[in-house]
């Protein structure tokens, strides 16, 4: 495993870092995600991420589990808040000051820790003050709960404007934590630059786009039994934006670039995302220890240019780039 500084900070974390979205608490039984842990464990990844609303608070539980007895100083565990959990009620979602606060105590409850290494926005909240949410980030940090402060899915005048409140409050903010993979590039335009100004890191999540980057979804046929398109509790929705002929036509001609580069095509399309200096880690998931083991090999690989450029010509006519595309809900509608 090779380390990477999280962002301009001095905090450093694994170049592949190990989420629980759409697996423990709901995907997988708990023997298997414990499995899978002690499998990312074992490989030498030190970074886990999560968030109170995967698995409706199930998958912290799990994860807090699963790390308990691990030397607390050798990890580095980033949770999230803004979605509702259990009742759902009017003050159960956002970045108000209540919200928050209320949150990271049930996160650390859960992950059996006394602090986060990264506490993260997960998305930006439109109904609330930025300068109330920063203030009570601010307050999280200054009380010990949380280390450094992060976002998911921020635009670029969004961070911009976060990280200026922030360094009023002398609070750390080093990451955003986007979607991004060889099919969806939306933050290149934008969020890339502003971040590398600002010295914020991308924490980035789907480097396979959920599965399709594996090829192991062929054009014309029906998904495989098992798998995440036909999986309802496991994120059917969202891989179903990329089940479409000539996506799927366009990524089994990644098969040969793979193999030339000497890799699967899941650690190609990981190793890919690791190109970009504004990457700090790839987050990835599993259902099972051996996927653990086959992805954690993208980590210290560096891609030829050309077979980056190739990459490219392939995938150019389908690949997302529309910084529009990153949005968070305009009204608390869930």
């Amino acid at each position: 495993m090779e380390f990477r500084n999280l962002g301009r900070s001095g905090l450093k974390i694994s170049e592949i870092a190990y989420g629980n979205w759409l697996t423990h608490g709901s995907q997988v039984e708990e023997d298997a995600a414990l499995a899978c842990v002690q499998q990312a464990l074992d490989e030498g990844i030190t970074t886990f991420d999560t968030a109170d609303v995967y698995a409706n608070t199930a998958a912290e539980t799990v994860l807090g589990k699963a790390l308990k007895g691990e030397r607390r100083e050798g990890l580095e565990i980033f949770t999230k808040v803004y979605w509702p959990t259990n009742e759902k009620k009017h003050n159960d979602h956002g970045l108000s000051r209540k919200h928050i606060m209320e949150s990271i105590d049930g996160s650390l409850r859960r992950l059996q820790t006394d602090y986060v290494d990264v506490y993260q926005a997960h998305r930006y909240d439109h109904e609330t003050p930025l300068e109330e949410t920063m203030e009570a980030f601010a307050d999280v940090v200054k009380a010990g709960k949380a280390h450094y402060i992060g976002v998911s899915e921020w635009r670029a005048d969004e961070i911009r404007a976060g990280h200026a409140l922030a360094r009023e409050l002398h609070v750390p903010f080093v990451s955003n934590q986007p979607q991004y993979n060889m099919l969806w590039r939306v933050i290149e335009a934008e969020v890339v630059p502003t971040s590398e100004e600002l010295g914020i890191g991308q924490v980035v999540w789907s480097p396979i786009a959920q599965g399709v980057l594996t090829g192991k979804y062929k054009p014309g046929e029906q998904p495989p039994p098992g798998s995440r398109a036909t999986d309802e509790k496991g994120g059917a929705d969202m891989v179903s934006r990329w089940l479409d002929d000539d996506v799927l036509t366009r990524v089994q001609e990644l098969a040969p670039l793979a193999d030339e580069a000497g890799l699967s095509m899941a650690q190609l399309a990981v190793a890919w995302t690791l190109q970009n200096p504004n990457v700090s880690t790839a987050i990835i998931g599993a259902s099972r220890p051996e996927q653990v083991t086959e992805n954690v090999k993208a980590a210290g690989v560096r891609l030829d240019p050309d077979l980056l450029k190739k990459i490219d010509e392939v995938l150019d006519p389908v690949v997302q780039r529309d910084p529009a595309k990153t949005k968070s809900p305009a009204r608390r509608d869930f």
